[in-house]
């Protein structure tokens, strides 16, 4: 369904937000039976507990949703999110925010409406928000759309979402915008991205790895996005257990970012330049396979040991970086599933990200807590460089010892990217559902870039 807010409606049932702490002063503003009501319900104003108040006619006079205490809203983001399940079938309008951030409040309800039902049907008749006064009704929505997209992709079975699925997702996003879409495969591709083809070269013929390029929009500022497109991740020859293989499909995470923060850029109107390129493939095991100590020739020229043929991420991802280095971009931002040291690091909540710039770093911090976005920098840490110089290659994919290992895919990266470059190495997957957030596939990062873009840009 599209996550949008409801046509405005005469009679909406008014909302009302109400923290723990001030639960007694909003019970005194009811007047007899209501307030008879409200307590006889043991409403406590929890977070995301709703009250409903009925009217005279037997209809739905108001209702309250609760913010929780202070402590509660600092350890949950959306914290009234679950409300938009809970609350009856209905129109409802936001006539009292309380002390939740009114923008925050809306994102989140209209985040909880997403479900995935391309398999089964999910749900029923939900309730309904209209666009709270005073507040950017179509960029809100245009950025749940863009969430849910994101969602959509990673949520997909690798089955139904190989290469070939992945470009016809960036086809009709294109389509919807008018950007143009250029796909690299075949004998161009191993030419001219030898490391994505030969990552990708094992699958079956109908899931062949290729490069997807779109492009959209004017203007003085330019941005490109690279999204990592590994539709499933064996591991290739050197297999992951099935513990690890379970949640592959999630593998093109930051492929899926990139496209839905693409189409958040592109609904919002940003006026900028932008370019997303995303190498897809499927990391396959058969006879065509690459082998653990092959070494590579990338698009750069600079050669790899192959010494894990799990850490394939890094390999795609430089030679697409290696082509957007070819062409003047203000920014350049890779969005990754890159390394499970992240995962340890910070958990699956958080997205690190790595970036030389100050104001660049600072520009995406600041915007990840003012959106309920969160991200932690980590650093470009150049006395590690020497632990991706494996001596007889240029760059080693995957070094021993398995410490910082996801700063040193990180300045594995740097070496093919454009001067002005950040990295996020994200999760993509919510793994028990949250406020805003079901389990599955979630987008981590984008909405603090969007975000920070306008000053990055200078718009």
């Amino acid at each position: 369904m599209p996550l949008t807010f409801a046509t405005p409606v005469d009679g909406a049932i008014p909302l009302r937000v109400v923290a723990a702490d001030d639960l007694s002063a909003a019970l005194d503003t009811l007047e007899g039976a209501a307030r008879a009501w409200a307590k006889a319900q043991g409403f406590a104003a929890g977070p995301g507990e709703t009250l409903t108040i009925p009217g005279n006619d037997g209809g739905i006079a108001a209702a309250w949703i609760g913010a929780g205490s202070g402590a509660q809203r600092r350890r949950q983001r959306f914290v009234t999110a679950v409300a938009a399940r809970r609350l009856p079938a209905g129109v409802y309008r936001l006539e009292d925010a309380g002390p939740v951030d009114a923008e925050e409040f809306a994102l989140g309800w209209l985040l909880e409406g997403y479900v995935f039902d391309r398999y089964a049907t999910q749900g029923g008749a939900r309730a309904e928000l209209m666009a709270p006064e005073g507040l950017d009704a179509g960029r809100i929505a245009a950025i749940a759309q863009g969430e849910a997209l994101t969602r959509r992709l990673i949520d997909t079975p690798a089955n139904d979402m190989g290469p070939a699925d992945l470009e016809a997702a960036a086809r009709d996003l294109a389509g919807r915008f008018g950007a143009e879409v250029e796909v690299t495969q075949g004998d161009a591709l191993r030419d001219g991205f030898p490391m994505i083809h030969t990552v990708g070269r094992a699958a079956a013929p109908h899931r062949a790895p290729r490069l997807i390029e779109m492009t959209w929009g004017v203007g003085e500022r330019s941005l490109t996005l690279v999204g990592k497109g590994v539709c499933f991740d064996t591991g290739g020859l050197n297999i992951k257990p099935g513990s690890s293989m379970g949640l592959m499909k999630k593998d093109m995470g930051g492929a899926a970012a990139t496209l839905g923060l693409a189409q958040m850029i592109m609904a919002t109107g940003l006026p900028i330049r932008l370019r997303v390129l995303i190498p897809a493939v499927e990391n396959a095991i058969g006879g065509d396979a690459f082998r653990p100590q092959d070494i590579l020739t990338s698009r750069k020229g600079l050669t790899v040991e192959i010494n894990n043929t799990d850490a394939e991420g890094r390999l795609v991802l430089a030679d697409a970086l290696a082509l957007a280095a070819e062409a003047p971009s203000d920014l350049t931002i890779s969005l990754a599933t890159l390394t499970g040291a992240a995962r340890v690091a910070l958990g699956p909540d958080i997205a690190p990200f790595f970036a030389d710039d100050e104001d660049v770093a600072s520009a995406f911090a600041a915007a990840g807590a003012r959106v309920a976005d969160p991200v932690w920098r980590l650093p470009f840490h150049d006395p590690y460089e020497a632990m991706i110089e494996p001596g007889i290659a240029d760059l080693d994919n995957a070094p021993k010892g398995g410490m910082a290992g996801a700063i040193t895919a990180a300045l594995f990266l740097r070496r093919f990217a454009p001067e002005t470059y950040a990295h996020f190495d994200v999760y993509g997957w919510q793994p028990t559902a949250a406020p805003g957030r079901a389990k599955g596939g979630v987008g981590q990062g984008t909405r603090a870039i969007l975000d920070a873009l306008p000053t990055l840009m200078g718009l």
